[in-house]
């Protein structure tokens, strides 16, 4: 499903990534590894630069439009599958069948309470909600996420993750906690200074094996 080979990344003419070589299978849940800084994030800018059609990402500084709805907010996901004129008017006044359908994918993540609430007043764990529940409205064959549960408890990161991990198939997410990657996803890809130094199905590793990459 994925492919990279030999592939590199700069940022500001500084070399973030070097010679990553990284397959991956449809169907695989893959986390990636590492201190800050260590590349995680260009990876998952680079795959989705490579790999754009039906695939979904959920950035790390969420991407959201303050002084919208919540309810807009994850509409917006959708935009593609209608005419300009249908979400003009959805903007104006929001269509039944629609609020019904981003409520759904409101409860699973427990925020139906703000549908129409603006992202402006909402905290830093509900807006990384309202992100995730925008690419769970999206849908698409690969979900991309960078740090998708930075901003939430312990609690709340396992019920964003089971609703991640129910709604896409193939799923990268780039995560700081080792032991959720360890739980939710089946591959795990350590980085260090741009570079991938470990590659290994997660049921042959501990924590202690992630500890050094840190």
């Amino acid at each position: 499903m994925i492919q990279l080979n030999s592939e590199s990344a700069s940022y500001q003419g500084v070399k973030t990534l070097h010679d990553i070589d990284l397959h991956i299978q449809k169907g695989e849940k893959l986390a990636l590894v590492g201190q800050s800084g260590s590349g995680k994030s260009t990876l998952i800018k680079l795959i989705y630069d490579r790999y754009p059609v039906d695939t979904t990402l959920v950035p790390q500084d969420y991407g959201l439009v303050s002084h919208l709805s919540v309810y807009h907010n994850v509409f917006i996901g959708n935009l593609g599958q209608h005419s300009t004129l249908y979400n003009l008017a959805n903007l104006i006044r929001p269509w039944s069948d629609q609020v019904e359908m981003v409520r759904s994918v409101l409860v699973g993540l427990q925020l139906d309470d703000y549908l129409f609430r603006p992202v402006g007043q909402l905290s830093g764990g509900q807006k990384q909600r309202v992100a995730v529940a925008r690419s769970l409205f999206q849908k698409g064959c690969l979900l991309l996420a960078d740090e998708p549960v930075s901003s939430v408890d312990e609690q709340q990161s396992k019920v964003v993750l089971n609703q991640l991990l129910n709604g896409f198939s193939t799923i990268v997410l780039a995560l700081h906690d080792i032991q959720l990657a360890l739980t939710f996803c089946d591959r795990i890809i350590g980085l260090e200074k741009g570079r991938i130094v470990l590659d290994r199905p997660s049921e042959h590793l501990t924590e202690n094996d992630l500890l050094s990459l840190y």
